[in-house]
């Protein structure tokens, strides 16, 4: 496996240029974003027939540990356009010694997560709202699901690096191994060795600490060939933090949403809670595979802003958001002709299934609004404009909030609950594409 997938390549070009770009890296990026939520997916599929008790603890529970992780999701984002502003200046021993700097903040902040979770997970169930029946389940998956968290951060920052540097294949080859590795670990240890939502539990954090294993070979492997320094430094460790600020920000925004949103649904009911579990797994399938562009625009637009290429950057941009529309119209298609045939994958209880059906017809009208989204995060992030993402998202969460909140006092179910979380995309969609016009997030050299 090898740092760098293709040569940066600047200058004007036409739409075709730029779709070979972005299909050489969206495709296998693509490839690796999905098998990340077909981790849960598939703790779903072997959890649910358990029972609708341990579906609704997982649920629960793994919206605390996906919030936990993805808090800090800037440790991909800000580490992406970094690392692609100094590929696309050619200094790449300088791009790597930045992506180090960002995996040593990832174990440091992930052993400080899981010293707050492990010992608080049942006090979390109770925030959540959890019911009798599932908390014990939630706060058990919880519990040594945490174990796992300064892997995944690991995982976040190394694929930063990768992406940064052009490589988008090399975090697929290690996310479908790792997805394959837990799928068999699940089974064996909760219906072999008959350890229940525990044993689930295990076998993702064997994935997870698997795939960090090989990350780290991998970026050790170019800093030395580089010439790049693998110790930890303080200066490089607070300047990476200072720059995801802003992200951290933002993210925290929107998971915020995501929370309260399961919270709501878990006060519904289990069946509610079950078929939200099951809605949001398929959500964040589509939300990972759409960010794909997203993810060749980081790279992408970092990469042609490094190298001073402010016209290739728009014409980019605007390839993408193309992509970003008719990727959301196909998707959008896929779930309403196959959501009869998908939720009784996850659970065979009919009231989950009744509940889960007209909320899957809302996302999937939802798609193309969230192509767009998804793509112009990406240029943006790619553009190091962190400031303006963080302070876009904080309007949105507080419109959703009390909105959310209310809903089960209106008697609103979980149809309307998604159709609270579509409006937020509309306002997301509108803030992002004003500041894409406006051509303020365009800052070309080797750092913004």
């Amino acid at each position: 496996m090898v740092l760098m997938t293709q040569a940066p390549e600047t200058a004007k070009a036409g739409p075709r240029k730029h779709d070979r770009e972005i299909i050489a890296l969206a495709v296998p990026a693509f490839g690796a974003l999905v098998a990340e939520p077909l981790f849960v997916m598939a703790d779903s599929a072997i959890v649910g027939h358990l029972g609708t008790a341990q579906l609704a603890g997982l649920g629960i529970a793994s919206s605390v540990l996906t919030t936990g992780v993805s808090i800090f999701v800037f440790l991909a984002y800000a580490t992406t356009a970094a690392v692609a502003r100094r590929v696309g200046a050619g200094d790449l021993r300088a791009a790597i010694r930045q992506g180090m700097d960002g995996i040593w903040l990832a174990l440091l902040l992930g052993a400080a997560v899981t010293a707050l979770l492990m010992p608080t997970a049942s006090a979390f169930m109770d925030v959540f709202g959890a019911s009798d029946t599932a908390a014990p389940y939630a706060a058990t998956y919880l519990r040594v699901s945490a174990l796992g968290i300064p892997a995944m951060l690991v995982v976040l920052a190394a694929t930063g690096v990768l992406r940064g540097l052009q490589n988008t294949r090399t975090p697929l080859y290690v996310a479908v191994g790792g997805f394959l590795a837990n799928a068999v670990l699940n089974v064996v240890l909760v219906y072999g060795l008959d350890l229940g939502i525990a044993g689930s539990a295990w076998g993702t954090v064997t994935a997870q600490w698997g795939m960090a294993a090989v990350y780290l070979f991998v970026v050790v492997r170019g800093a030395r060939a580089h010439g790049a320094s693998l110790r930890p430094d303080a200066a490089g460790i607070r300047a990476s933090a200072q720059a995801g600020a802003p992200l951290l920000i933002r993210t925290l925004s929107l998971r915020g949403i995501l929370v309260i949103a399961t919270a709501v649904a878990a006060r519904l009911g289990d069946a509610d809670i079950a078929a939200h579990q099951i809605v949001l797994g398929l959500w964040s399938l589509l939300a990972f595979a759409l960010d794909a562009i997203a993810i060749a625009g980081q790279a992408i637009i970092g990469r042609y802003l490094g190298a001073n290429d402010a016209e290739g950057a728009r014409e980019a941009c605007r390839r993408m958001v193309q992509w970003g529309i008719a990727s959301g119209v196909v998707l959008g298609l896929l779930v309403v002709l196959t959501r009869p045939l998908f939720i009784p994958l996850f659970s065979s209880d009919s009231a989950v299934q009744d509940a889960a059906l007209p909320a899957l017809l809302i996302v999937a009208l939802s798609q193309p609004i969230s192509g767009v989204v998804f793509v112009l995060d990406g240029v943006l992030m790619g553009a190091g404009d962190g400031r303006y993402l963080a302070w876009a998202m904080v309007p949105t969460l507080a419109a959703f909030t009390p909105l959310a909140l209310l809903l089960p006092v209106w008697g609103g179910g979980l149809t309307a609950l998604w159709g609270l979380m579509v409006f937020t995309m509309v306002l997301r969609m509108t803030a992002l594409w004003l500041r894409s016009r406006s051509g303020r997030w365009i800052v070309t050299g080797a750092t913004r």
